[in-house]
């Protein structure tokens, strides 16, 4: 018996969503298979990917307070209120999702005024 693979690919543009659901599972139990892709081998395909974004996280504020607040102010576009607290609650995260380069450049701007910064 041959199968009619025209014929198969037919049969399945007309079934409806549950009537596919109910042919994979048939076929998984038939078969003993799984129609899950596996994740194992999609995990390993991203690991070797260079990091592209950055989180800039503010570790640790040193003596100047207020000049990491302007600094922090500066770069963020918050309010002094904000800033203030967002210092005040080190570690925290100045900027996430950025650019190596933009990371950097908030780290030494950070860094210039006596503040500890992690880049992630």
């Amino acid at each position: 018996m041959a199968l009619d693979t025209e014929k198969i690919i037919e049969d399945l543009k007309g079934a409806s969503i549950l009537e596919l659901n109910d042919l994979v599972k048939a076929i998984e139990d038939e078969f003993g298979v799984s129609a899950a892709a596996p994740v194992a081998a999609a995990g390993a395909a991203g690991a070797g990917a260079e990091k592209t974004e950055f989180d800039v996280e503010l570790t640790d504020v040193g003596q100047e307070k207020v000049k990491v607040i302007k600094v922090v102010r500066d770069i963020t576009g918050l309010g002094l209120k904000d800033s203030k607290d967002l210092v005040d609650g080190a570690p925290k995260n100045v900027k996430e999702g950025v650019s190596e380069d933009e990371a950097n450049d908030i780290k030494a701007k950070l860094e210039e005024v006596g503040a500890t910064v992690t880049l992630k």
